[in-house]
């Protein structure tokens, strides 16, 4: 156990909640109206008055209350409400917190000499431990990990892992901000699946979602109202960053973060919405960047990683302090997905609308992260996103898949059913070496065929005005404001529902096409000497229709070609542009080619083996230079078709 006086809060001399020591355990609490505070121990009708602190804090050092015990707290003799600081809800968020001792648990030695993670060269992969596996815990998901490992994923981020209100749900409705979810495991069970990932050398970083909290169990408001400000989010009020009395509410969040990264050693944070959280500057800096600095600071020494989600698309997340930015490692990239979504699927409605999934948007995604830097957007009637040309592509997080786009999309069905084999591998490879950093998300690794619904364990009034919130957001999508897809919507408070979104282990042997795709492009990635440089510079041309080229410029003759075509065949008789130039004294080869049988394709050859230029049909090919001492000469086509027949 920690030694009395070794709590901390945001890095400083301070604790929240029940902190077990040698001596007993400290209880403190922040309820500024209260006059009075008192421990109600669970089950043995006892109380244990608390003594007030400067600035509404409230604390005692209990010798009577140990771990394990369950407890509440009363505020001026009233009803007791669980422990806004609660490590452990084992009877869910309307139950007593549990005192736990986060030092009980015995970290493998190999976790000292953990590092801790840093964005560049990473591959990420979203996951929901209560659909992960089949029992939905901590424990069982460690299990995958290996073969995660073996694809060549290095980093998982575990959707919110916060105690929220009912049996399932996505976590984004959290409640308990320092309780792991009781249905997942108990923390030290946290603390294992942790510890794990890093003996297998993957990272682990946690989405948390801290622009507000849910609206079931959220007891908050109870200790003091000054926890939320009169600025409206999408799903209810904000946190109160920068308002009246918000110096406390600040140091609690920062006690949050401070916990996950110093209590179970995550290695980094994933900051949900973060266009939601408010801040207006009043305490000198922004509580994002305070955010960071807090992680940081909590890591002991290990290296950590900050992720934001941004709607927006302000730049500012990822410019350094210097920079007047909040100094965070990398954002979530929408555009990439939704120009991605446009070409495989010709879907373009709603938030897609403003996307054409014409090949300059991948040329500039690759070059410069976001599509929209200030631009005027359709779809919100007014600019989007801030300049970030000057930015590197690893600050990037790009996406084929991820819990919300699969779930807002159609029957929630996993994109590559709903493009064509061929076209969705051609996006796989051409998203795989890309600059950006890649996520997967849970199954598409092996092409789960699983939906992801969303799905929520309210009851009453409130999970029916979740369904019917959930069924007019949908209605943005012209084609789900349709009779027969309405009779197709899943309903979120439907146990079905949330069983049909549990991945199937089965399906991990049913495709091993699909997972040989992924390996060998993450192979690609990580040993190729040009594609594992993220410091080349990368430029693009636009070909034709719905196809182009990336070019991974090096000093030497060792250059790439990303050659993408997501249309029909292509013949390029004129070819007026240098980018498709092998360098001086070589000639393309093909390294790797999305149509190779292996992945299920039906084959594909260097573009110029015949003279003029084809260009197989919904492909990507990767081209490298091989010196040649002849000039070029051209193969007599033997069999199938020339550029001529074409005409």
């Amino acid at each position: 156990m920690r030694e009395l006086g070794d709590g901390r809060l945001g890095g400083k001399n301070c604790s929240v909640g029940a902190i077990p020591y040698a001596q007993g355990t400290k209880f403190r609490l922040w309820a500024p109206a209260a006059h009075k505070v008192a421990v109600v121990v669970e089950g043995k009708d006892l109380r244990y008055p608390l003594k007030a602190e400067e600035d509404g804090y409230f604390s005692s050092l209990l010798q009577e209350v140990r771990v394990g015990s369950l407890y509440r707290f009363s505020l001026d003799g009233g009803e007791a409400f669980p422990d806004p600081a609660s490590r452990y809800q084992p009877e869910g968020s309307h139950g007593p917190s549990q005192i736990i001792d986060p030092g009980s648990y015995v970290w493998s030695e190999a976790e000292a000499n953990w590092p801790g993670v840093s964005i560049e060269g990473q591959v990420l992969y979203e996951l929901h431990i209560g659909t992960f596996t089949p029992q939905g815990t901590f424990l069982s998901a460690l299990h995958e990990f290996s073969r995660l490992r073996d694809l060549g994923i290095t980093l998982l981020e575990c959707m919110p892992l916060a105690e929220f209100p009912g049996n399932v749900g996505w976590g984004y409705d959290g409640v308990d901000l320092f309780a792991p979810f009781h249905r997942y495991g108990r923390p030290d069970d946290l603390r294992r699946m942790i510890d794990a990932a890093h003996q297998l050398g993957l990272g682990v970083i946690l989405d948390v979602v801290y622009n507000h909290l849910g609206p079931d169990g959220n007891y908050l408001g109870k200790y003091s109202e000054h926890y939320f400000s009169d600025k409206n989010t999408d799903w209810g009020n904000a946190i109160n960053f920068d308002g009246e009395n918000s110096k406390p509410v600040r140091d609690f969040f920062l006690a949050n973060v401070t916990h996950w990264i110093d209590e179970y050693h995550f290695d980094g944070l994933r900051l949900d919405a973060t266009q939601s959280i408010h801040d207006t500057g009043s305490h000198g800096i922004h509580i994002i960047a305070e955010i960071g600095d807090c992680v940081r600071a909590s890591s002991n020494g290990r290296k950590t990683i900050v992720l934001a989600e941004n709607e927006p698309q302000d730049a500012c997340l990822i410019r350094s302090v210097e920079q007047n930015g909040y100094g965070l490692d990398a954002v979530w990239n929408d555009d990439f997905h939704h120009s991605a979504v446009v070409a495989v699927t010709g879907r373009r409605e709603a938030y897609f609308s403003d996307h054409l999934g014409h090949p300059q948007e991948f040329i500039s995604a690759a070059k410069y992260g976001y599509l929209y830097q200030g631009q005027y957007y359709s779809w919100q009637q007014h600019p989007r996103g801030t300049s970030s040309l000057d930015i590197g592509a690893k600050a990037f997080i790009t996406f084929l898949e991820n819990h919300d786009q699969i779930a807002n999309f159609g029957k929630s069905q996993r994109l590559r059913l709903i493009s064509s084999p061929s076209r969705y591998r051609a996006m796989t490879a051409l998203w795989l070496l890309s600059p950006g950093t890649p996520m997967f998300f849970q199954g598409q690794e092996y092409g789960a065929r699983t939906p992801f619904h969303y799905f929520a364990g309210h009851t009453g009034e409130l999970a029916a005005a979740v369904t019917r919130g959930r069924g007019s957001f949908m209605l943005q999508f012209a084609t789900q404001d349709t009779p027969e897809m309405k009779l197709c919507a899943a309903n979120p408070e439907d146990p079905e529902t949330f069983r049909q979104s549990q991945l199937d282990p089965s399906e991990q042997e049913r495709h091993p096409e699909i997972v040989q795709l992924h390996t060998d492009l993450l192979t690609l990635r990580r040993t190729d000497p040009v594609l594992s440089r993220r410091d080349c510079r990368v430029d693009g041309a636009v070909l034709g229709r719905s196809c182009f080229v990336l070019r991974y410029l090096t000093s030497s003759r060792e250059d790439r070609l990303l050659l993408v075509n997501f249309g029909v065949g292509l013949d390029l008789p004129h070819l007026p542009e240098p980018l498709t130039a092998p360098p001086a004294g070589c000639e393309w080869r093909v390294q790797w080619s999305s149509e190779w049988p292996l992945y299920g394709g039906c084959g594909s050859y260097v573009p110029d083996r015949f003279g003029p230029w084809h260009v197989t049909g919904e492909s990507t090919q990767l081209l490298v230079p091989v010196k040649t001492s002849a000039p070029f000469s051209p193969e007599s086509p033997k069999s199938g078709f020339t550029s001529s027949d074409s005409n």
